[in-house]
């Protein structure tokens, strides 16, 4: 039965026309936007979510992110009501949950980590990618002792820390290595993207590491709330910028 079902997942989400396999520097250059987007609506640094995905997918190249979408061995949980892959891990044929896509995939796991479980993390700082990466092991995201130790190795090979931080930039290279580069600088650009806001309002200046999520998750607002009350027509922010943190 497990087979049958496995088999009808392959065919419906793998490439019929062949795989090329990624390279590690590939698949952060393919998701590192996906991994920011999802840093800037529900605070987990992209630096964790692309080292755990390279790491749990094999760099997308794992028959779980092949076969079913799942780049970050989500298992399925009694409130999961999409498709399921059997797969043996730390039980034989164990529930994986199947995505449409691997952006769903990516969705999923920023949603998955909102559980009550792993609410201590979001007190770290946005730059604290050794915290997040033990703070993962201790809330019970894997059972190898060894998991911050791989994921912090990640992010220092690749550098992924960058990524967490608005003034830096990574340059990808055809060894499969990184370089950090300074991000273009551009004042008259930065100031027209700053409103500049009522002499009564309330306001925050953005600080290194901020994102809308902690920002407004701190003056207990949305992000959309935190948008509207900017005018921002995306999530992006910049160190020095004031925003108005009062509805």
């Amino acid at each position: 039965m497990a087979r049958q079902n496995n088999q009808r997942i392959k065919n419906n989400n793998r490439d019929a026309d062949g795989y090329t396999p990624l390279t590690s520097v590939q698949y952060i250059e393919r998701y590192k936007g996906t991994a920011i987007q999802e840093m800037n609506l529900y605070g987990i640094p992209a630096s964790i979510t692309l080292a755990q995905g390279l790491f749990e997918s094999g760099s997308g190249n794992g028959d779980l992110a092949r076969s079913a979408n799942n780049h970050f061995g989500i298992k399925c949980t009694p409130d999961w009501k999409g498709k399921v892959y059997y797969k043996d891990d730390d039980n034989k044929n164990d529930a994986f949950r199947v995505y449409d896509s691997p952006e769903e995939s990516f969705r999923d796991h920023s949603l998955f980590l909102k559980r009550k479980n792993y609410r201590s993390l979001y007190d770290l700082d946005i730059n604290d990618y050794k915290g997040w990466a033990k703070g993962l092991k201790k809330a019970g995201y894997a059972t190898n002792p060894n998991y911050p130790s791989l994921l912090i190795n990640i992010i220092e090979k690749y550098h992924l820390d960058q990524y967490d931080n608005p003034d830096g930039v990574i340059e990808v290279k055809k060894d499969d290595s990184l370089t950090t580069v300074p991000a273009p600088k551009n004042p008259v650009a930065a100031k027209d993207s700053i409103m500049t806001p009522p002499p009564t309002a309330k306001t925050y200046t953005v600080r290194q590491g901020d994102t809308l999520y902690n920002i407004s998750k701190r003056f207990g607002l949305t992000v959309d709330d935190l948008r509207a009350l900017n005018s921002l027509g995306s999530n992006s922010i910049k160190i020095g910028q004031v925003l108005v943190v009062v509805k």
